[in-house]
């Protein structure tokens, strides 16, 4: 990733050896386009429910649960995203919400939406 030094200035704030506004705009179309993705392969059923044998209608049932599931999960990441580029903009960004302290570079290069340190993750 690209050098910088976006956080050498702030006190207590890691020097990061990537722009983390561009990893976070790449994480975010990422969720973006899953959560598209899953939104396309969704078509209403009339009739659904859990019968007495398995068959079409409970697999679909148990398909659209999953998705859901899938859905809360990419939610939530978007969620942490938009936390992330807050603190980003607020000069914070590498910095324990919980803590205040450095929130290690290689946890930030894997995850760059983390806000917390492993510790208070």
């Amino acid at each position: 990733m690209k050098d910088t030094t976006e956080g050498a200035g702030t006190p207590g704030v890691p020097a990061l050896s990537f722009d983390p506004a561009v990893a976070l705009a790449e994480e975010r179309a990422k969720v973006e386009a899953a959560l598209a993705a899953l939104y396309a392969g969704f078509t209403p059923t009339d009739g659904l429910g859990f019968g007495k044998r398995i068959g079409d209608g409970t697999h679909v049932a148990v398909e659209r649960i999953v998705d859901v599931g899938k859905q809360e999960v990419l939610l939530e990441k978007l969620r942490a995203i938009g936390e992330a580029e807050e603190e980003l903009a607020a000069g914070t960004y590498g910095l324990c919400r919980e803590c205040g302290e450095p929130i290690p570079l290689e946890r930030l290069e894997v995850r760059p939406y983390a806000t917390r340190c492993v510790r208070h993750a």
